[in-house]
């Protein structure tokens, strides 16, 4: 009998120390939440990514290990992290073959300004990279959905530069606050020297709320034009704000 009651004792024990881990860390959700959600589409909803990274942590302090040398919250934010982003992958359907296209504009209209000292032209551009200008603008249409920061940019070696526990801790610090605000002075920079154009269809599509139909009517162009350039005013948005996005 001794053994079945031993075996009782730790069970509870072992349920009590996962759930004082789960409610002594939920602010540590919130915090990794946030993070993500300041760099991600408005789409996505914070409290979203707060249900799946409880996930998240209810499943780190069930696997936790005190004895490995490894402090709880830099474990746990490992996994809440990972929660996060595997819902919002499973979610983002964009095909890597479209992204990976993208990711070649992007570097592309980074080495022609460069070179140019001005916003490259779409024939220069698909001259760059050796395809048609057909090819290039079948590109740019087939990354419709493509967004300003993508699950991508957060797929780095987190190890090698920082630990989760720091990254979590960034959302209450000052600097990093004005990093944010920077940020957005930068995207509002970006946006003013965007071809004329793109600028317009970009202030239809996000100030006036207009889809892409009603854009290509107001520009006397096809929705799938509109499409077209939409990515390329994403994918030059991207090239001129690379640091931040490759934090």
């Amino acid at each position: 009998m001794a053994a079945p009651r031993a075996l009782s004792l730790y069970r509870q024990t072992q349920a009590s120390s996962e759930d004082d881990y789960v409610t002594l860390h939920t602010s540590l959700v919130k915090r990794i939440a946030y993070h993500l959600v300041s760099r991600l589409p408005a789409s996505v909803e914070v409290d979203d990514l707060i249900q799946v990274g409880m996930m998240g942590l209810m499943e780190a302090a069930k696997n936790f290990d005190p004895t490995a040398g490894v402090l709880f919250e830099t474990f746990a934010s490992q996994r809440i992290r990972g929660a996060m982003l595997d819902e919002l992958r499973s979610a983002d359907w964009m095909p890597r073959q479209a992204r990976k296209h993208m990711r070649d504009i992007e570097a592309a209209l980074v080495k022609l300004g460069h070179k140019l000292g001005r916003a490259p032209l779409e024939s220069e551009v698909a001259s760059y990279l050796q395809l048609s200008l057909e090819e290039y603008q079948d590109m740019l249409t087939e990354a419709r959905g493509h967004q300003l920061v993508h699950l991508d940019d957060f797929e780095e070696d987190e190890e090698s530069h920082h630990s989760e526990h720091n990254i979590a801790d960034q959302t209450q610090n000052p600097l990093h606050q004005l990093s944010e605000t920077h940020f957005k002075q930068k995207l509002i920079e970006a946006i003013d020297v965007l071809p004329e154009r793109e600028k317009l269809v970009m202030a239809l599509y996000y100030d006036e709320e207009l889809n892409l139909k009603e854009i290509g009517a107001v520009l006397s162009v096809t929705e799938s034009r509109v499409c077209q350039l939409h990515s390329q005013a994403i994918a030059r948005l991207r090239a001129r704000l690379g640091d931040w996005t490759s934090q």
